[in-house]
This record gives structure tokens, sequence and C-alpha cells, in this order.
């Protein structure tokens, strides 16, 4: 332990708060909350005999430690949890594939709202179902609500701009309000129809259509009467699916967890008004030697600070730590009472044995499938080795590949797999700065030279440009994929020998035919076309196919989104923004005489005129 260190660990003071360990790169390990800073921080640099393996690892990894004083225990709560989604330490446990998880979101904000797929929450007046686990499931379910529920789906200017009603108003898929055909109070009635359903009130649903069929057949009103009872059949047709599992008809979510050797899946049941709506399931890493009530803990905290549902009870498999905590946070989050509980006997704890057993059996299948892939994988780097006559096995391989429209955005990308798993937090991405043109060749040369120039002549991984710790570059590759022919090849190969990295296999791999080329071989290698090895290279090269493709797009999108009116001296983002809302474009604008344009939000005379003179008029 340092000097610095242990100075550090006597300042540590005995309040509540969040702390945060550093390894010798600087990075972030480990974030933890504790009532108790100093009691808790110090506990790990005491008698190592009660930590697991893992903490032991941890331990060994720490440098530095940072602390944060909170007021209370829910705040350190709070702030542990923001702080290991900005850090994303390897020592704590997270979701796998913790990107941002897909909700339903209702846009009630607009004066026609719709329904729509985002990943991203905010605080903007909609109201947010989810997460969701599954994006394919969730389309899914978009597509019964659509036909469920007659909502606009046409969006932005194709909505701002329609004159008359689209396909979906003809089949009844829509009300059609883009023409005036429903006025605000009948649709706003049903999109508050559409959020009963998705809480799970369909029963009261089932009431509220029932009273409107009556009415409407009481008007003579038939033809909507029997609208209304068709949407009534196939809203009892989803409830004939919702299973009864909570005879008190009772909101509550059902947690539990079936533990893995390095693992854990945790699976969560929805359960509203009694009825089953819904579940799902969350795998979380780096389990292995933690007690379940910590588990519990973590997942609770992940979970709930994204869920945007949070009923009165929730129902728990197993004990949490900082059980009275959590429930404070949860309940400022949904300005209700909110209990945790473990239930001991009777139809809950049956109801928690039920969720136990879906949890194990996707585990159990996950494992079998991870199984399997381990398996292949390993048989794939065995074929490589020996259909490509290696020395050692391509542990670790890098993928390279070039995108360009007409010469236009130059762009290269890195992507690095280990042990046949993409690891993409050692992607790479560069934009192309040695030619202008579509020059595929010269562009692979800069790619290849920014990437290795830090390596010296002995193989070994330098620091000078990118900086110490940068782990993207701190590896060598066991094997090079080049996605192209031999012109990419010979190009790659060049840059290689001149930094005095030739001695690490290269290939290119053409995608017509599938053939893998390499330096100072006539013909080219042909893998067996069912093979794990063609098809982990396969993946490799699609895989660096996308990441540089959507990097391009990004860039082009950016480029698109500049306009000539950033040029003109008085038209600011509101202005512009303004402007191409109102006329769609510059030629738009340019038609537009100087009294319309003074109607706009912002603009006067001056500026109006100054416009138009700018665009030629």
């Amino acid at each position: 332990m340092s000097v610095n260190l242990k100075e550090k660990l006597q300042r540590v003071p005995d309040k509540p708060g969040v702390y945060l360990f550093y390894d010798s790169f600087g990075e972030v390990i480990y974030v933890g909350k504790a009532s108790s800073l100093r009691n808790r921080v110090r506990s790990y640099f005491r008698s190592s005999h009660n930590h697991s393996p893992k903490v032991l690892s941890m331990v060994k990894s720490i440098e530095d430690l940072e602390y944060i004083v909170t007021d209370n225990e829910v705040e350190a709560l709070i702030l542990e949890f923001n702080l290991i989604k900005e850090h994303r330490p390897r020592y704590n446990v997270m979701f796998r594939d913790d990107k941002s998880y897909p909700y339903l979101k209702i846009t009630l904000s607009e004066e026609w709202p719709g329904i729509e797929i985002t990943r991203n929450v905010v605080r903007d007046g909609s109201r947010y179902f989810g997460p969701y686990t599954s994006a394919g499931a969730l389309h899914e379910t978009l597509r019964l609500l659509r036909r469920l529920f007659p909502l606009r789906t046409c969006r932005g200017s194709s909505y701002k701009n329609r004159e008359r009603p689209c396909l979906n108003a003809h089949i009844k898929r829509c009300l059609a309000p883009c023409s005036g055909k429903v006025d605000g109070e009948k649709y706003r009635e049903m999109i508050n129809e559409l959020i009963l359903f998705l809480e799970g009130k369909q029963e009261n649903l089932i009431s509220r259509l029932k009273e409107k069929m009556i009415k409407a057949s009481e008007n003579l009103e038939f033809e909507k009467a029997a609208e209304i009872r068709d949407q009534i059949r196939s809203i009892k047709a989803v409830l004939e699916k919702q299973k009864i599992v909570s005879p008190g008809g009772e909101d509550q979510d059902v947690i539990a967890m079936a533990k893995g050797k390095d693992e854990t899946c945790v699976q969560v049941f929805f359960v509203r008004e009694g009825k089953l709506i819904g579940r799902e399931h969350f795998f979380l890493d780096g389990t292995e030697g933690m007690p379940e009530k910590e588990i519990m803990s973590v997942f609770l905290k992940q979970y709930y600070s994204r869920a945007t549902e949070i009923p009165q009870t929730v129902l728990l498999s197993h004990n949490t730590e900082d059980k009275e905590v959590i429930e404070k946070w949860l309940k400022e989050k949904r300005s209700k009472k909110v209990t945790l509980k473990v239930p001991l006997r009777g139809s809950k704890k049956e109801l928690v044995e039920m969720v136990a057993q879906n949890a194990l059996m996707e585990l159990k299948e996950h494992e079998r499938e991870q199984s399997k892939k381990i398996a292949e994988t390993e048989e794939a780097l065995l074929q490589l080795k020996e259909y490509l006559d290696l020395n050692q096995l391509p542990l670790r391989i890098e993928g390279y590949d070039i995108s360009n429209i007409s010469g236009t955005n130059n762009v290269g990308v890195m992507v690095v797999f280990e042990n046949g798993v993409p690891q993409k937090r050692h992607y790479r991405r560069f934009k192309i700065n040695s030619t202008s043109g579509p020059d595929d060749y010269q562009s692979m040369r800069e790619l290849i030279y920014r990437r290795f120039k830090r390596v010296d002549s002995a193989g070994e991984s330098g620091t000078e440009t990118a900086g110490e710790g940068d782990k993207g570059f701190s590896s060598l590759p066991d094997l090079i994929l080049i996605d192209g022919g031999k012109g990419q090849l010979n190009a790659a190969r060049e840059v290689m020998r001149s930094l005095g990295v030739e001695d690490i296999p290269t290939f290119a791999l053409a995608e017509k035919k599938e053939e893998l080329f390499k330096e100072g071989r006539k013909d080219p290698y042909i893998l067996p076309r069912n093979s794990q090895a063609l098809f982990l290279l396969q993946r490799i090269r699609d895989e660096a196919h996308r990441f540089a493709v959507t990097y391009h797009r990004r860039l082009r999108s950016k480029q698109m989104r500049k306009s000539v009116l950033d040029e003109i001296p008085g038209i600011g983002p509101k202005r512009k923004k303004a402007l191409l809302r109102k006329y769609g474009s510059v030629e738009g604008i340019k038609k537009a005489s100087v009294e319309e344009l003074t109607q706009l939000e912002g603009m006067n005379r001056s500026v109006a005129k100054k416009l138009l003179e700018y665009l030629g008029r």
C-alpha cells in the first residue's frame, strides 16, 4: 500500500457517502456506498480472511481512493448508481449488455399524442413504460397496441404537411387528426384508454368501452358500436392470456434470482390487479462469491433506477442489503410508500417460488447456449491455427475496414475480438486525413499507421500518442483481418513493415468469394463453407463493416445538418429551426416574402431582408 493511500485512509470520515477506488492507470475500478465511510473503506484493507477472491483481486489493484460525503444514505445510494453508470467499474456488478434498454413512450406533451419506442427517458411530459429487455417483443407489443387503438403513426413534417388522411385512416387504424376527422377530446380519451391497458387495468378499460358501446347503440351509431365491440373482443383475448396469480387483485412486482457460477439471472414478474401482465429477465455479471442479499441489493438499485412503474409491494426471493434505505428511495421515486417483502408462507411464497423456477430455467438455458458458443469458438480458433498455418492460437484478432461515399467523410475503424468475443471497449474509430478522394489503399495505410505507430521495433506497446493506459492499443493482435482484397492487404503490410510489426499474421477477406489473401502467397485460402473458422472471420469482417458504416453515417448526417443558413449573419439556431420548420428548405424560404418572414417568431424586417438578399432574392 502506498504512503499516499495510507494517509487518505486515516482521513476518511465517519459519515455516509460514496467511495471510489482507482487502479494504477487512474481508472475507477469500484464504486461503493456506506453509512460510515470510515468503517466500510478501512474494512477492505484489514484481515483478508473473509474476503472473496474477487475482493482480494480488487484490493491488490487499488492505488488510490476518493470519497464523497452525502447528507444521508438515500443520497449516497443515488450518487452511487450515477457514478457506476458513468464509470462502469470492472469490479462492480452490472447488468450484462448494460446498454440503454428500450421503453414505450406516449408523447402526452404533443397536441395529438402518439406512441413510439425510445431508449432515452427524459422529463418531457411523456408517459414511459419499461424497461424491456427484448426489442423484438416490444415491437410486437407496439403492433398489437396500434391494432387496438387507432393512434396516429406519422410524425414530424410528414404529419404537419399532410392534407388528407393516409391509408391507415381508410383501414380504421388511425383517427386521422391530420385532417380534422377527430376532435381533441375524443382523441385524448383514446390515449387514456391506451394508458389503462398498459397499466394492466384492462377490466376498467372494458367497463369504459362497454359504456361507450351502449351509448353509441342508443344513438343509432351502429357502425361505431360494432367497432367498439370488436375492440372489446380483442382486449378480452389479451386478458385470457394473462394468468391470475393474486386473487386479492394487488399490484406488485415479484423478483427472484437463480445464481450461477459467475452470473445471476434475475426474473421480474409484473402483477397488476392480480393478473400477470408481463415478465422480464436480466443477467448480472461478476456475482461469483457474492451473498444473495448483496446481489439482490445491486439488482434493486440498478433496476428501479430506470423503471418507470413502481408498485406498492415488491416480493423478493431473498432478503436485501440496505432494505430500509431502498424503501425510502423507492418511496421518494413513487411519492407513495413501497414495501419490500420476503414472504415465508402462503400464496405469495408460492408465487415467488414460481418466479424463482422461471429464473432457474432461464439461467440453465443461457448456460447451455454459452457452453455451445464456447465450444464453437474453441473449434474456430483451432481451425484457424490449422487452416492458416499459424504458430499459435489467434486469441486476439483485430479487424479493419474503411468507409466512404465518393471519397467524402473517409473513416477507418478497428474492432477487436478476444477468444472469439467482441471487446467493444477496445474498438477505435479514425477520421482519415491523408486523402480527400476515394483512395481505399491510402486510407488503409493511414489507418494501420495510426494503429501501430506507438509500437517500437521490439514489439512492445508504447505510449507516445494515445496516452498511457489506452487499453485499445496496449495489446498486440495474434491475427489481423483486413476487409478487402489484395490491394488493401498490400497497403497494410507496407506500413506494418515500416513500423516493425510485419510478423503479425495478416489476411484480407474478400467478400464476393470469401477468399483469404496472404502476402507472398499466390493462391488464396479457401476455408470450408460450414467451418466455425470462416463463421468467426465473417463475424469480425461484418462487425468492422457495421462499425465503419455507422460512424460514416453519423459524420455524414452531421455534415448534412449544416446549411447555408449557418453562414448568414443574424440567423442563429432558433431562427434557422423556425425557418426550416415553416418552409422546409432553403428553396422554400427563397419563395417567401419579407412580410411573410417577419411573421415568424424571433424574426424582424431587417433580418428578413438580409436573409433574402443573401439567398439571391
